[in-house]
């Protein structure tokens, strides 16, 4: 219920501040007596597109933070807490990244990654994960997840996400204007879009919406193949994190928030492949012995 509650919160949060730009920048004034403004739709849809995607990611570390619990290590009050808080750092160090902060929250196993930028990053593993794991099979967990944030994958998915969102408000907006004027053709009196524009960009915000997270969850199953590499080169050898991948295969994942969902170690699979964050445990370990990149 918290993280829902705080998913919705944020998302209407993020809503209002995208309609006050709007708003006070004009951009939601796509509409003139000639009728659609494609240049002003284009800056509108840009705001909508790549400003909730980089809010998102510029909070995504606090919203991680309160909606698992995740408590960050200040300083290690005990033999768990030194190994993980020094794991970390040492990976950190070999991928030429400064220190993450590192957390531990109650949870079944997982572990995830996220954070605005390269040097202000968070990883955070669960209780289950530390209790269930061998340290090598941990350690190979934690690498991965260094090696997402060495990878930029925050930052490339958000950009992503932009991309396509902002495709997504621009395309259903002239859809629903054409669409609209068909429907009202030869009215002559009328002016400003109508009730059929209003459904129209409804029912397109969410079929393009739809198309456009499959776009997103390719992209974020082919950072975990890269993900996955990484780790094997920070240990040296992919076979732990074919272990940890194995192990992680046999056990319930935990479910993170969505908005860092896609950089956990194992994710739980959609109801269709493409819609799944993470590729199959078979096809990572796959990769791995075969040496893919």
């Amino acid at each position: 219920m918290k993280r829902t509650l705080l998913f919705i919160g944020t998302n209407l949060a993020i809503m209002v501040v995208l309609g006050l730009v709007t708003t006070l920048t004009g951009a939601h004034r796509f509409f003139s007596g000639a009728g659609l403004d494609l240049g002003k739709l284009l800056f509108f849809a840009l705001i909508m597109g790549f400003g909730g995607a980089f809010i998102s990611l510029w909070m995504s570390k606090t919203l991680a933070k309160w909606s698992t619990g995740a408590q960050v290590i200040e300083s290690p009050g005990n033999s768990t807490e030194y190994w993980l808080f020094e794991t970390v750092r040492r990976f950190s160090e070999q991928a030429g990244l400064p220190m993450p902060e590192v957390a531990i929250y109650e949870g079944e196993p997982n572990a995830f990654a996220t954070g605005a930028t390269r040097n202000r990053s968070l990883v955070a593993v669960s209780t289950g994960l530390l209790q269930n794991m061998t340290r090598a099979e941990a350690e190979a967990v934690i690498a991965h997840e260094v090696a997402h944030i060495a990878n930029g994958d925050m930052v490339t998915l958000t950009l992503i996400q932009g991309v396509v969102n902002t495709f997504v408000v621009f395309i259903a907006r002239v859809v629903g204007w054409l669409v609209d004027s068909a429907l009202r053709k030869g009215d002559a009196e009328s002016s400003g879009p109508g009730i059929g524009y209003t459904i129209t960009v409804v029912v397109c915000d969410i079929v393009f919406g739809i198309l456009a997270s499959i776009i997103v969850m390719y992209f974020s199953r082919s950072r975990e193949f890269r993900a996955d590499a990484g780790a094997a080169k920070l240990l040296g050898t992919p076979r732990p994190m074919v272990d940890a991948l194995r192990r992680l295969g046999g056990m319930e994942a935990g479910e993170l928030p969505q908005n860092v969902a896609t950089a956990g170690i194992n994710g739980r699979p959609g109801w269709m492949a493409l819609f799944s964050s993470h590729p199959p445990i078979e096809e990572r370990i796959a990769a791995l012995e075969g040496g893919r990149r």
